[in-house]
């Protein structure tokens, strides 16, 4: 469907514990759209997944935990080496 304009270098970074190549540049949510991840996070009410939806910080849809920090917009943080990420379940997390 897309296609890359060209080849850029890549970083490892971690999803839910999996070892996931993602490329330099990328946001944290096409990174997982990329690696075939369907959902950043789930309602708290329903459990039902939301993927994201905007890319562009409006929707909040994205949301994923960042090196144990929540509520992180997916597709506003560029990827960087070793970066942990973490799909969210449920209720967004309180002052974070």
């Amino acid at each position: 469907m897309f296609k890359r304009l060209h080849d850029t270098p890549t970083v490892t970074i971690k999803v839910n514990g999996q070892t996931v190549r993602a490329r330099s540049g990328d946001t944290v949510a096409a990174a997982l759209l990329a690696a075939g991840i369907d959902h950043c996070r789930t309602t708290p009410v329903t459990g039902a997944p939301r993927a994201p939806y905007c890319l562009m910080g409006v929707c909040f849809d994205c949301l994923v935990t960042i090196d144990g920090i929540g509520n992180r917009q997916g597709c506003l943080v560029p990827v960087r080496e070793g970066m942990e990420v973490a799909t969210q379940v449920g209720k967004r997390e309180a002052g974070r």
